[in-house]
């Protein structure tokens, strides 16, 4: 569930190797894709947007190729969409070129571009790991002096997907969003006493050595919403300061961690390893619970739970810009964010439940994604997550200065003791 050039499922940690089996899955879930989406193309339409008439992006010389760089799996929700855009205004665009990267190693490469005169990516799709990274290198446009271009945030998203918007600084504009988690997601054969509470979780992982697993939170958006959840149910002094109000949480994870084998460089490994049954029990959200049962990699019938006094940790993704592109790049690029806001590009993003629900956009429902998101929903979605969301507080993640500070900590702490 990664971002990729015609990908199904890769990790929303955007891993760079994989195996054949997971290639032909993907080309095969392509096909697939590709097929459904010659019909959703010819639904598109361009133009007003809530009523709101954009300002008309000025046409480029020439229609122009946009590179994407994908570092959140979003394209598994959205590049539909942007094809849409090309199919629809040829004249403004030719073609996507889409690419991947792994999450920490992308804002390096953009401020070496730019510290060589050649930014060479257009637009950069990121969950808030990036986003943060970015921001704090100062590598994003700045479109708080564009902001007349696009439809009124405030207005048109949901609550709490606004909220998200507001970590982006100006410096990116918010396209998909769900509550995330922190889950627990197990084998119910192998899981007989199911925890309830964090204590009850370090017991199992201590009497089931090595069976729990998640992944390094600065390239896993489970591992990413376990590490920002725990201080919640921990009680921890401030949820929101990792260096000065996470004690409880930094002891817990030090001593949870004495009772996993090692911890993968992203998702995909640790859903892999629970569909093989080399793990009973991982960090899990609502998105990746229910994609990777709908694509086989792990088993329909696996089971999530929720600890007790948990808060959603809510999670988006972005587009970015990043600086040193041409400003007739950047007009096209403002277009391009008005149409994946509007509502039919974003009922898209249900897909098949991976960033589930998706949609940052207010008035989406299911029934407005196109057939195979809502019976793919319908046959692996869960009927409690409704509840769970309604009755649960929803947190924002760490602003980007403390999450880069948390992952980092947690490198040194935490992942530098497994080597």
């Amino acid at each position: 569930m990664q971002s990729r050039a015609n990908w199904r499922m890769i990790s929303p940690d955007a891993l760079t190797t994989y195996d054949n089996r997971e290639e032909k899955k993907e080309e095969k879930m392509n096909l697939n894709r590709r097929h459904f989406m010659g019909g959703v193309a010819g639904l598109t339409t361009l133009g007003a947007f809530s009523g709101k008439v954009f300002a008309a992006a000025e046409k480029p010389k020439s229609p122009l190729t946009i590179t994407i760089v994908d570092v959140a799996g979003n394209l598994a929700l959205t590049q539909p969409a942007f094809d849409a855009y090309a199919a629809t205004k040829p004249d403004f665009v030719s073609r996507f070129v889409y690419t991947k990267a792994p999450s920490p190693e992308l804002p390096a490469k953009i401020q070496a571009q730019q510290g060589a005169g050649r930014v060479d990516i257009d637009l950069v799709l990121t969950g808030t790991d990036a986003l943060s990274a970015g921001i704090d290198m100062k590598l994003w446009v700045d479109l708080k002096p564009d902001m007349s271009e696009l439809p009124n945030l405030e207005q048109i998203l949901l609550p709490q997907a606004f909220k998200m918007q507001g970590l982006a600084q100006d410096q990116g504009v918010i396209v998909t969003y769900y509550p995330s988690g922190p889950l627990i997601e197990y084998m119910p054969e192998q899981v007989k006493k199911v925890p309830t509470t964090v204590d009850g979780l370090l017991d199992w992982a201590k009497e089931n050595k090595n069976k729990f697993m998640y992944a390094r939170p600065a390239n896993s958006g489970p591992g990413r919403t376990f590490l920002m959840g725990l201080p919640y149910l921990l009680k921890d002094k401030d949820p929101m300061d990792p260096e000065k109000g996470w004690d409880k949480t930094w002891a817990y994870l030090l001593e949870l961690g004495k009772n996993i084998e090692y911890y993968p460089t992203g998702t995909t490994p640790t859903m892999k390893e629970l569909g093989e049954g080399t793990r009973s029990m991982i960090a899990s959200t609502t998105g990746w619970d229910i994609n990777p049962r709908a694509l086989g990699i792990v088993p329909a019938d696996a089971k999530v739970g929720k600890l007790d006094g948990f808060h959603w940790v809510t999670d988006a993704h972005y587009m970015c810009i990043p600086k040193g592109i041409a400003k007739e790049r950047i007009a096209v690029l403002l277009d391009v964010m008005n149409f994946m806001l509007q509502k039919k590009q974003q009922a898209i993003a249900y897909d098949q439940g991976y960033f589930y629900p998706g949609p940052a956009v207010k008035d989406v429902p299911l029934s407005m994604a196109p057939e195979a998101s809502q019976e793919c929903i319908k046959k692996f979605g869960r009927p409690e997550y409704a509840d769970w969301i309604a009755n649960n507080p929803l947190e924002l993640p760490l602003p980007p200065k403390k999450m880069v500070t948390a992952f980092n900590i947690w490198d040194k702490k935490i992942g530098a003791a497994k080597g």
